[in-house]
């Protein structure tokens, strides 16, 4: 009996399925501060205000409300409110 190739649906998916192309990783931005993002594992992380975006096969969600907030940030209306009082968020 033959087994199912290693990137078969059945088989649990791997975080090199979730690598983001360079090229697109160039072109997406943070929904909220409009911020250059950087991956970590299958998370997109913006470089201002810290959101974790996920990656799921393969696809980023650009979703502020599926995204991870940082530590010691209990909502995302608080972070708001902190970016502002800083002036990271655009206009």
């Amino acid at each position: 009996m033959s087994q199912p190739p290693s990137d078969s649906p059945s088989q649990p998916s791997s975080s090199s399925s979730n690598r983001i192309d360079s090229e697109l990783l160039e072109i997406l931005r943070c929904p909220l501060t409009r911020s250059k993002l950087h991956q970590e594992g299958d998370w997109l992380v913006a470089e201002v205000g810290g959101l974790s975006y996920p990656v799921r096969e393969g696809l980023p969600v650009m979703l502020m409300e599926e995204a991870k907030l940082p530590k010691g940030v209990e909502s995302l209306a608080d972070l708001k409110s902190k970016l502002q009082a800083e002036g990271q968020l655009p206009a």
